[in-house]
């Protein structure tokens, strides 16, 4: 199943696991990343209840922005290789 999901999300994973540079990973920033993804879904669906309530389409904006950062976080979290997290937190 993962291996699906992996072939499924792999231009996402790709750019990131690209490259053989030095990195440094601690499984620490693969729970945070993963946290971090699922506030910004909440934020997300926040931004979504809140414009949806004032009529104010506007709000669409911040919707897509803070669910595809929430998407990538967990994506990367979940099926990401330890690269590709460390990748994203920039560490090297």
């Amino acid at each position: 199943m993962k291996n699906q999901l992996r072939g499924l999300f792999a231009p996402i994973l790709n750019i990131l696991e690209s490259g053989d540079e030095e990195y440094s990973y601690r499984p620490s920033h693969r729970k945070i990343l993963m946290y971090m993804g699922s506030l910004f879904f909440v934020l997300s669906t926040l931004s979504g209840i809140s414009a949806f309530a004032s009529g104010q389409w506007g709000g669409l904006i911040p919707i897509l922005v803070f669910f595809v950062v929430g998407f990538v976080c967990v994506i990367v979290g979940f099926l990401g290789t330890d690269r590709a997290v460390a990748k994203i937190w920039g560490s090297r």
